[in-house]
């Protein structure tokens, strides 16, 4: 079973756009948009496993520039 989770990200401002782009070139995420509100990016991104899942939102989202900020939220079902 795949473990999907929505990333909230908060950006350096006038960043968003740019964030939203390039994040879609990290494998694992299946959707990026700029939004308006408290963050500026919501991506949503699938891994193998939970493992898998931290190591992408720490070794390759967090780690691009202009990213201030990330709050990842499993998806559960329920």
């Amino acid at each position: 079973m795949v473990v999907q989770a929505y990333i909230l990200i908060q950006t350096d401002v006038g960043k968003a756009a740019e964030v939203a782009q390039r994040i879609t070139d990290i494998k694992g995420v299946i959707l990026a948009e700029d939004v308006t509100g408290p963050y500026d990016v919501i991506v949503r991104a699938e891994a193998r496993n939970v493992d898998e899942l931290g190591k992408l939102v720490v070794a390759k989202v967090q780690t691009l520039e202009g990213i201030t900020r990330t709050l990842t939220c499993p998806v559960v079902h329920i």
